[in-house]
């Protein structure tokens, strides 16, 4: 086992060009041709979990949070990033970060969120634009089905709760062979026609050069003719924050006390409550004020979030409970998502989850 084989499960379930532009995801530290002793997950990448790693012979750690944001000058420890950087590097201890990529898709963070909640009917909340492409592609009707196969199996053809959507038509392709040419069928010099389909469908640009390695493996062609395209639709399944429904309405002390339950807060920063009924609930794992508005017209009874600051609390303006659980408490589920992932995949590896608490965030209650 090396370590690409356990963090290319994650590229696919969460890919890195959903990252954030701000954001570091990947491998910080270490070789992706490493043999992997072992994996630790965590929230946070501090030296207490390298030292945890080292301690339990794992020499990979997938962290939610990357330890290293923005480019540094200098590596003589001088503060608790370099620490933790230095102290992986001279244990061997690979480090690969799966951040705003996690946030974005609709299994990630915040599904993790949505789950624990019990909410159904989920949507994505702030759908990313400009991620969608489509792909026509010219074919002879006997490969035909290979192609849709092939294609779909790369992740195309996928529209919100349905798989392999296509469309195809059927018509008639001209061509004709010349100098070195190597034709799948007709004669050198002659104009040719064949009866061809032309099948469509679309896919996240992510996909493309899967999709198009798969389109060439199985297409007859020399030359394939076909056409990428993108498109300014939003892609339903990827993107910012959730939104879902409650199997039943309950009061806001209700649903208040029942996130300090499954979150484990000794209390919830929230502005003023009406009496409304919950019904519909917003989420946004760590820091989400800048969703407000979106929870707002999504028609959202509660927006629940993390890292409010005073001023954005009057972005509720009424329409809603603003509720803040906390960082570290939002997200803390992500290490259990981490674990499921990978198990699925890796049953009988040794995949362990941190025991650190690495909540720098403590509570007074007077």
């Amino acid at each position: 086992m090396i370590i690409s084989d356990i963090t290319s499960i994650l590229d696919v379930y969460a890919p890195a060009q959903l990252q954030e532009s701000y954001d570091n995801a990947g491998l910080i530290t270490g070789q992706y041709d490493w043999n992997c002793s072992g994996v630790l997950l965590a929230l946070d990448c501090t030296s207490a979990v390298i030292q945890e790693a080292i301690d339990q012979k794992c020499n990979l750690i997938i962290a939610h949070h990357p330890i290293l944001f923005k480019g540094i000058k200098k590596l003589n420890g001088s503060d608790y990033v370099q620490e933790a950087l230095i102290l992986a590097i001279k244990n061997d201890i690979a480090i690969f970060a799966c951040h705003t990529n996690l946030d974005n898709v609709i299994e990630g963070v915040n599904g993790r969120i949505a789950q624990k909640i019990g909410l159904t009917n989920t949507q994505i909340l702030s759908p990313i634009a400009n991620s969608l492409k489509k792909l026509q592609v010219f074919v002879p009707a006997d490969f035909l089905s290979p192609l849709q196969e092939a294609i779909y199996a790369a992740g195309a053809g996928n529209i919100g709760n349905y798989s392999e959507c296509g469309f195809v038509t059927e018509g008639t392709g001209s061509f004709k062979p010349i100098k070195n040419a190597n034709p799948y069928t007709g004669e050198m010099g002659i104009r040719t026609t064949q009866p061809e389909m032309k099948l469509e469908v679309i896919f996240p640009h992510w996909a493309e050069k899967g999709i198009i390695k798969a389109m060439r493996t199985v297409h007859p062609y020399e030359e394939i003719a076909c056409e990428i395209s993108s498109l300014s639709n939003e892609y339903q399944a990827v993107g910012s924050g959730l939104i879902g429904d409650l199997p039943e309405p309950m009061s806001q002390l209700s649903f208040l006390k029942l996130l300090a339950d499954i979150f484990k807060v000794p209390m919830i920063k929230h502005t003023q409550l009406t009496g409304k009924e919950i019904k519909k609930v917003a989420i946004c794992g760590g820091a989400g004020s800048f969703l407000t508005k979106n929870a707002i017209k999504a028609g959202a009874d509660i927006y629940v979030t993390a890292d409010i600051k005073y001023h954005e609390f009057f972005d509720a303006e009424a329409q809603l409970v603003l509720a803040d659980i906390g960082h570290y408490e939002s997200e803390q589920y992500t290490i259990e998502l981490f674990d499921d992932v990978l198990r699925q995949n890796f049953p009988n590896f040794a995949i362990l989850k941190t025991r650190m608490n690495t909540n720098p965030v403590r509570y007074f209650m007077a």
